[in-house]
């Protein structure tokens, strides 16, 4: 059995499957750097990416069009996430709970969605997904061919958004902004900044960066859509974050070291590995707990994070 493990065509597998499943992790921790460090806590990053796989999967299917679904993927994780917006920025309310509300929502309404346009069927419907690009001489080359020239058009655009997610927040005007609402909404207020509008900017760019994980999900990586389709990457993602210090680069990391977890057990169990498969199962949720322990001690948390705004209080 470890004669099979350890092999190079295990590895060059097992690499490039990680970064395949880095990108519905890095996808929303992307988002989310925007929203946690305006100051809002959103735990409902899995369920904001369940609607936006429900919703990429249906408008792919009506349209024949991935393009059109992944627009559509966007759109749904900015039209519910605006929900989480103004529970925890109009209405104030308790942002752990308000997220595990929309979670719960969405896990209801997204079965409701695909039940309502497919119906009850004995196997799932599919349609064809976002294929492999294929580079003129890269694709060809031996193991890095495969690790690095084998993806989709969404996960060359995930990776690129690193920098372009670094560069927005660190060196321009609005990434300065949120930054400021986050660290004291009062100071920001006083310098003519809305707080409340840019938390609601923050809320909504992090639902469409995890709208797209979602779609990403059902039009990119699988080819249908089922009700754990997310499996618990919108909850990885937010400990990604936390386990980054707010950095995109750390981010890349992080999602890289959750999708090396995901690809190992997938891998472990096509071995037929002696191990139970509730076990391998389990591998990524233990390495974020792990990885949670480790970062707590060192994270670095915005000073207002978690704490509603209003100008009326002191």
């Amino acid at each position: 059995m470890l004669s099979n493990i350890f092999t190079l065509s295990f590895l060059v597998s097992l690499l490039a499957g990680t970064i395949r499943l880095a990108t519905p992790i890095l996808l929303p921790a992307l988002g989310q750097l925007y929203t946690q460090r305006a100051g809002i806590l959103n735990l409902g990053v899995e369920g904001t990416m369940l609607m936006g796989a429900i919703s990429a999967f249906s408008i792919a299917c009506a349209s024949g069009s991935l393009w059109l679904g992944l627009l559509g993927g966007i759109l749904g994780g900015m039209l519910f996430s605006c929900i989480m917006a103004w529970l925890s920025v109009t209405m104030r309310a308790n942002q752990v709970i308000a997220g595990i509300g929309m979670n719960i929502l969405a896990s209801g309404l997204a079965a409701y969605i695909y039940r309502l346009i497919f119906g009850i069927r004995a196997l799932p419907a599919k349609i064809t997904s976002f294929q492999a690009l294929q580079f003129p001489v890269l694709t060809d080359l031996p193991i890095v061919g495969t690790i690095f020239f084998s993806h989709n058009v969404l996960v060359y655009v995930t990776f690129a958004l690193v920098p372009i997610t670094w560069f927005i927040l660190e060196k321009t005007t609005f990434g300065l902004k949120i930054k400021a609402v986050g660290e004291h909404p009062r100071a920001a207020d006083s310098k003519g900044i809305s707080v409340g509008g840019i938390r609601y900017a923050a809320v909504i760019i992090g639902g469409a960066y995890a709208g797209a994980g979602g779609a990403f999900m059902t039009i990119a990586y699988l080819n249908t859509f089922t009700e754990n389709v997310i499996s618990g990457f919108g909850y990885i993602a937010v400990s990604v974050v936390v386990f980054s210090r707010f950095q995109p680069l750390r981010a890349m990391f992080g999602a890289l070291l959750f999708g090396c977890a995901s690809a190992l057990q997938l891998r472990l169990q096509a071995q037929g590995v002696a191990i139970p498969s509730q076990l391998l199962l389990m591998l990524p949720y233990i390495m974020t707990i792990l990885a949670l322990i480790a970062a707590s001690k060192k994270a670095e948390f915005p000073s207002a994070y978690a704490q509603p705004y209003s100008r009326m209080e002191r």
